[in-house]
């Protein structure tokens, strides 16, 4: 090729592409779905009742490459609990200045307290409004839950609270409507209680209870055995009695 035609064939992929019609995205007007698992901004998720997930461990600080986070745990009172157990994370801060989205610190949480959800618009012209506080990482009170402090709704112990189905999920369902249409128990309320949302035993329930009782009343067969006494023992009284 001569090389005054050198300066042309650079330009050949732009003369090629630029008649070629443009994917443009009018943003912030329209916006493209993200990911359903993409690393948006973090969420401090509650559970069912809206006592915190959070127990102020620091795992996830100490998880974070980028030293972003930072807690201070506190201790749970008879008169102010925030969330199931002895402790709770009384100061939470995410500095956004410094966090890369990896993910990390979702893996290191023993609680399912720490979940990263789909949004992303998190940029500012402002460091201090970078630094995320606990208030504002918080998941939002959904109808049925109640804002801490309060005491245990969802059972006795801690232990009760991560037994649950819903360990993992950021909020639990609406209340249930009540025979006059006035809000009633919540639903896990029910189901924890062995009720159905119209008030009626759950099966599974019935059958455990009465397989129970029955297995009371009429007793096993070796405490049938041992009432009435074995073959060898009856013969050993007699003998003796003889």
């Amino acid at each position: 090729m001569p090389e005054f035609l050198g300066p042309i064939k650079g330009f050949g992929t732009t003369f090629r592409t630029m008649f070629e019609k443009v994917d443009t995205v009018e943003y912030p007007e329209v916006k493209n779905p993200t990911a359903p698992r993409y690393h948006g901004r973090h969420q401090l998720n509650r559970w069912p009742d809206g006592l915190e997930k959070c127990i102020g461990c620091e795992l996830c600080a100490w998880a974070c490459p980028a030293d972003a986070i930072y807690v201070e745990g506190g201790d749970n009172t008879p008169e102010e609990r925030y969330s199931p157990g002895e402790r709770y994370g009384a100061v939470y801060q995410i500095n956004y200045l410094r966090c890369i989205l990896c993910g990390l610190c979702v893996e290191a949480c023993p609680t399912r307290a720490l979940t990263m959800t789909n949004e992303y618009e998190i940029a500012d012209d402002n460091r201090e409004t970078l630094i995320w506080t606990k208030e504002q990482l918080l998941a939002p009170l959904l109808p049925g839950m109640e804002p801490p402090p309060h005491d245990m709704r969802l059972g006795q112990t801690e232990r009760d609270y991560y037994g649950l189905r819903t360990a993992g999920v950021p909020a639990g369902p609406p209340p249930a409507s009540g025979p006059e249409g006035e809000a009633g128990e919540p639903v896990w309320a029910l189901a924890a209680a062995g009720f159905s949302e119209a008030g009626a035993p759950l099966a599974g329930s019935t059958e455990s209870g009465s397989t129970e009782s029955g297995a009371a009343e009429s007793g096993s067969p070796e405490s049938g055995s041992a009432e009435s006494g074995s073959p060898d023992a009856q013969s050993t009284e007699n003998g003796a009695q003889q």
